[in-house]
């Protein structure tokens, strides 16, 4: 493999596989354990991706598969053969010059991916592009303090927005507050009761936005389309809106409602959704928009509450909810559902900004975000970095800009043999059915084309694939020894244009009967980690009383048994081919992160941790579940460190990056020269060179990341020590501390150590 393809692995198109050759048969891809799986990056920056290209592309009559390097062209008859249905088709009279030294890029052989502007379906300005919107939902059930935190989150966001950019704002506590900026003579509010469900029909009347409703016929939904002169007494460009906007926040204070002693405030979150969803319905059907939720405590008024409002009832545990015993919890799910399937309609995204010390309802409100590919993010205060930094990220330019893109589908076309269970990520399955989709569903399955209402530079789908049951492997000469696979994204770009992105790669078919030794050396396994902890998270969430640990350790062996060299019965014979070297380790950090345990973890962060899980690409999710770990010395360079307690030294320091948070940890030698100043004098500039590498480093990786990494700077034996201390191998327990070197230090667990669990694993794979 070069350099440049181990720096990044995921190349030009953005596509991992847990396996990158593909046994023949359905029964021979069973016995690979893990499933056949790809993960796409959809839309991933890359130097090597053309600029895009100004014309429509060329589709197959059969198929409708788009004109690809795989295609096989004759150039004579100018005819081109489609790789997936074999269908041929003529090129249209524009492609008459083609030739041999005149090709079109999309049949240039590294041309893998490539981006078409589309017609936006406008005859009279085909150029015309829609603003975006962001609809600013702000909680005012908090303290003072926290309300101006966000007040002056939502200035800068003001200030960073691009002008042309529609804003709107609705603020809400015991009531929703819906705020009209095209008035800026005097503040106009329109004001909505929390307590009880309002139809959509009644949100429009109230606002005075039921003008011009028309009903298409076709899809049942009512889309309307008022006068310009009503949206924009609600949504307004940036530009003009920022002088009201601002007196607004001026004058926003926190809910006025009295609180009884004993009780919690009345918050409507759910309510204001809906307001918020139906606005947006009523004025942008169909063009990319943004819900952006600021809240702040659990929604305790009308639909969507997670907890009564009285204080001695406390938040549902996850012990609450495997007992069925969150009264809430189900009735919430269904309404957040209900306001997702209309989000995914109109083709708007929620995003979601959580923070507080105790929960808000980021489980409940899960299914909203993700089915809209919203983005998310959890903290303890408006007022702490991981809030501040991320909110600031979601609207910066340049480098530092997420690439927010809208309204996008995503359609697979892939070979005959091969069916679609469906994929995780954050989509919304469309149920257009095919011949390609497969009988078992996973995640958001049953169809070839899927909604994403919000995308960004990050978002990463895993598509999981299954073989159709006939035996492909008698009739090897038809067959073609190659697969294919194609990924359609339209969107519209975070200036308005609609494109397309076109994938298409291809894998080879190897015959499993004849050798397994090349199946072997096509695992992945840093994307089969990612995929089995993607798949345990989904199962833990769907299937009652499901053991995911008990599950992972059983395909482990399975997978141990099938591709280990050993003797039967003869533990200390297993060796384990160098590409499935790692996967051991990673199932075991997996079984002790926060996706499999969730014990001291509440519902709302499992369902962000998994949230993120299922959105990142495989070098992100890798962290996730097994952090890396970084050592600085005085007598040696900054080095990977093992993930082990024993690498933890009075002069060391380490840089521990777990994905949510990075910590910054200083041996105790280190801690006690930092306590007495020495790097303050100018005779220990090593010293302080070395107290800074870190910080540089820590930087760096919190200036790309979103969300925010928390920042933790610790100490040995200090009370935030816990946070390296909860990720490293416990190797020394106060089990074995005897045997340990004198200084080391020891971690208080239960949890077998990696070396103990891998003798039991050898064990039993050998078994016969």
């Amino acid at each position: 493999m070069s350099e440049m393809a181990q720096a990044d692995p995921e190349g030009v198109d953005g596509v991992r596989m847990t396996w990158n050759l593909w046994p023949r048969t359905k029964v021979e891809a069973s016995k690979c354990v893990i499933p056949l799986a790809a993960t796409i990056a959809l839309l991933r920056p890359h130097p090597d991706i053309p600029p895009t290209l100004p014309y429509a592309p060329l589709r197959c009559k059969t198929c409708s598969s788009v004109l690809n390097p795989f295609s096989r062209v004759d150039l004579t008859a100018k005819i081109w053969i489609c790789p997936f249905c074999y269908n041929r088709n003529h090129f249209p009279p524009h492609y008459a010059q083609i030739s041999e030294t005149n090709l079109p890029a999309e049949l240039y052989p590294q041309y893998t991916t490539l981006e078409y502007q589309l017609n936006n379906n406008n005859n009279i300005n085909p150029n015309l592009t829609h603003p975006p919107v962001f609809l600013f939902l702000l909680d005012t059930c908090v303290i003072a303090e926290e309300l101006h935190f966000l007040k002056s989150a939502l200035r800068q966001a003001l200030g960073l927005l691009p002008d042309n950019a529609l804003v709107g704002f609705v603020s809400f506590g015991t009531q929703v507050q819906v705020h009209e900026l095209g008035f800026s003579d005097i503040s106009k509010v329109y004001v909505f009761r929390g307590s009880k469900d309002i139809p959509k029909d009644k949100i429009l009347e109230q606002l005075g936005l039921t003008a011009a409703r028309t009903v298409y016929p076709k899809g049942g939904t009512t889309l309307a389309q008022p006068p310009s002169a009503a949206v924009t007494r609600f949504l307004l460009p940036a530009s003009d809106c920022e002088y009201t906007l601002n007196s607004v926040l001026d004058e926003l204070q926190t809910d006025q409602w009295p609180v009884s002693i004993g009780k919690r405030p009345a918050r409507c979150t759910g309510v204001a959704l809906s307001v918020a969803t139906g606005l947006l319905g009523a004025c942008n059907p169909g063009t990319g928009a943004r819900i952006i939720a600021l809240v702040g405590g659990p929604c305790t008024e009308g639909p969507g509450s997670i907890v009564s409002k009285d204080l001695s009832d406390p938040l549902r545990s996850h012990k609450d909810l495997d007992k069925d015993a969150a009264p809430y919890f189900k009735k919430a799910v269904k309404f957040y559902e209900g306001l997702a399937k209309q989000l995914v309609i109109q083709g708007h995204v929620l995003d979601l900004f959580a923070s507080a010390l105790d929960q808000v309802g980021v489980a409940e409100i899960k299914v909203a975000v993700e089915k809209t590919g919203g983005l998310v993010v959890l903290s303890e205060s408006f007022g702490h970095s991981v809030f501040k930094d991320s909110f600031k990220r979601v609207f910066e330019d340049g480098e530092q800009s997420l690439g927010l893109c809208f309204n996008g589908t995503l359609e697979i076309n892939c070979s005959k043999e091969i069916k679609i269970q469906g994929i995780i990520g954050p989509c919304t399955s469309l149920e257009k059915k095919g011949p390609s989709v497969a009988d078992s569903v996973i995640g958001e399955g049953n169809t070839t084309t899927w909604k994403l209402c919000g995308l960004d530079k990050s978002t990463c789908l895993t598509v999981l694939f299954d073989l159709s049951s006939s035996d492909h492997s008698n009739t090897p000469t038809i067959t073609n020894p190659q697969l294919y696979l194609q990924f359609l994204t339209s969107y519209q770009s975070p200036n308005g244009q609609s494109v397309l992105r076109v994938t298409t790669i291809t894998r080879r078919w190897v015959d499993v009967a004849i050798s397994s030794e090349e199946l072997v050396q096509g695992f992945d396994q840093e994307t089969g980690a990612v995929v089995m902890a993607r798949l345990a998270s989904i199962k833990m969430e769907t299937e009652e009383a499901f053991d995911a640990t008990r599950w992972l350790d059983r395909l482990l062996i399975r997978l141990c048994s099938k591709f280990g060299d050993y003797r039967k019965d003869d533990p200390s014979s297993f060796t384990l081919n160098p590409s499935f070297s790692l996967f051991p380790q990673f199932m075991f950090n997996l079984r002790r992160s926060q996706f499999v345990q969730v014990f001291n973890n509440s519902p709302d962060e499992t369902a962000y941790f998994r949230m993120l899980l299922n959105r990142e690409n495989i070098s992100n999710a890798v962290v996730m579940i097994q952090p890396s770990l970084i050592s600085y010395s005085f007598n040696s360079l900054p080095a990977p460190a093992l993930l082990d307690v024993a690498s933890i030294s009075a002069d060391r320091i380490l840089l521990l990056d777990s994905y949510f948070s990075v910590v910054i940890f200083h041996g105790m030698t280190i801690a006690q020269w930092r306590n007495m100043g020495y790097h303050n004098q100018p005779e220990h500039q090593a010293f302080a060179q070395l107290l800074q590498a870190p910080q540089d480093d820590a930087q760096i990786i919190i200036r790309e990341r979103f969300p925010v990494p928390r920042l933790v700077v610790c100490d040995q034996h200090g009370s935030q020590a816990r946070f390296l201390l909860a990720k490293l191998n416990p190797s020394a327990t106060y089990n074995n501390a005897h045997e340990m070197a004198a200084g080391s230090d020891v971690i208080f667990t239960d949890d077998v150590s990696l070396q103990v669990f891998f003798d039991h694993l050898q064990r039993l794979a050998v078994q016969s």
